[in-house]
Formats: structure tokens, C-alpha cells, sequence
């Protein structure tokens, strides 16, 4: 059994709102300093920048998922976490295609760039990513088994892009078994209000666009061993 200190919930700098500094090198290294065993990278609906994390997370020793901010066709946000980089980039490109065609603005939403593991910028990507895509949410947990992925609802007591803002509640016929609140939650209090959580794991993790926002190892999982396979197992419950 292992006991991980974890963050899963990054965004770099290919998520609009996420600063320019965020590379995956920088997040990489700055975990390792910080004392994070596994961390996952989760831009807005798309992984096009979980290759350099892969390769920076080898060289710096530590653990990283492969993952994507989701945006479901009711802006509900989902965590979205994969087995290998390759599923990761099979989902992004199906997402991709179903994203609402809107031009970023740089002005005003700030940059996206996809970069290597040298912070060098590869491409800037020019559709908003922050945009809903036409996925249902009821359609992400199936989804997601045809890319070796799970689902987590992102920051799900947030007052918006959250599946109870958005939706006023946890549908009974959900089907995820892990969600994610925001740091300082009461969970057994938001359980109370909603039933449905009491048979799931709950992460917290940061949902950080800076670096200085990048979460302590202050929470724990323990996996049966440090591999991806066991940390989603881990998660999921199973």
C-alpha cells in the first residue's frame, strides 16, 4: 500500500486562464520540490499539453495522469483521467471536434500555447477552449470507457460550472463513484444535502492556474502501488 500526496487538478498554460508560466516542466518541477507524489495535468478540453508533462514528470521523478477539464454541453465541468498519454490524446481529438467554434481572444481571455518539455511554444491553440462542448453529461461516464478514462465532477459544491449549480442536484442515475470539492469543504455536511455522494470518493485538490496556487501535500491516497493503473483504481474505488 501506498501513501500519495496528491494534486489532480492543474491547468497549465494552454488553458486560457491559466498563466503563461505554467508549463508543464515548471509544474513538474515545482511538485517535486513541494513534496507532491502524483499530480495530473487538466487543461480545459483538450491534453495537447500532457506529452511534455509526461516527459517532464520521468525526469523529475514523480507521477502524472494524463487528464482534461471537461466542459459538457451544461457547462458542467468533469475531471477526466487517463491510462496513457495515448488514450489522453485520442480524447482530446474527439473532443476537439465537438467544441463550440469560437476564436479565442487573447485580449481577453489570455493565451494558449501548447508547448515541449524545454517551455518552447509549439502552436497557440485559436479555438477558445473554455467553450462548452455538445457532449451531455450523460453521456461522459460511456464515453470515457471507450478511452480507458474515468470521470470525476470537478469542483462540485462550486456556485458555478458545477453539476449541482447547474444542474440543482446529483441525477440518482449518475454514474461516477469519485468526485472533487473545493478545498475546506464539509464533506459530510454537502453528503447530507446530497445523498448520492455518501457511496463516492472525494478528492480536493487545488484547480490551480499559478504556480503559488499549486496545492501542498496535504492530501492523501493510497493505492495498492504507485502505478496509474492502481491511482485510478484508487480513486474510483474498484
Amino acid at each position: 500500500m501506498a501513501k500519495l500526496a496528491y494534486d489532480l487538478h492543474l491547468h497549465s498554460c494552454l488553458s486560457p486562464c491559466g498563466d503563461d508560466d505554467m508549463t508543464p516542466a515548471m509544474i513538474c518541477g515545482l511538485a517535486k520540490v513541494i513534496g507532491l507524489d502524483v499530480i495530473a495535468l487538466t487543461d480545459h478540453n483538450s491534453c495537447a499539453n500532457c506529452p511534455a508533462m509526461v516527459q517532464a514528470s520521468k525526469y523529475y521523478g514523480i507521477t502524472a495522469i494524463c487528464g482534461m477539464e471537461l466542459t459538457t454541453a451544461e457547462e458542467v465541468h468533469v475531471l477526466c483521467y487517463f491510462h496513457t498519454l495515448t488514450d489522453a490524446m485520442r480524447f482530446s481529438d474527439y473532443v476537439h471536434d465537438h467544441i463550440l467554434p469560437i476564436r479565442n481572444k487573447t485580449s481577453i481571455f489570455g493565451h494558449q500555447y501548447a508547448v515541449d518539455v524545454n517551455d518552447n511554444v509549439i502552436y497557440e491553440e485559436e479555438t477558445l477552449l473554455v467553450s462548452a462542448t455538445d457532449i451531455p453529461l450523460g453521456e461522459v461516464a460511456g464515453l470515457l470507457k471507450e478511452y480507458n478514462g474515468i470521470m470525476v465532477p470537478a469542483h462540485i459544491n462550486k456556485t458555478s460550472t458545477s453539476i449541482i449549480s447547474n444542474l440543482g442536484m446529483i441525477p440518482e442515475d449518475s454514474e461516477f463513484t469519485c468526485a472533487e470539492v473545493t478545498v475546506g469543504t464539509d464533506v459530510e455536511e454537502l453528503a447530507e444535502e446530497h445523498p448520492y455522494l455518501r457511496s463516492c470518493n472525494i478528492l480536493t485538490s487545488s484547480d490551480a492556474h499559478t504556480l503559488n496556487d499549486i496545492q501542498e501535500p496535504i492530501h492523501f491516497i493510497e493505492p495498492e502501488d504507485t502505478s496509474i493503473q492502481s491511482i485510478l483504481e484508487c480513486i474510483c474505488g474498484r
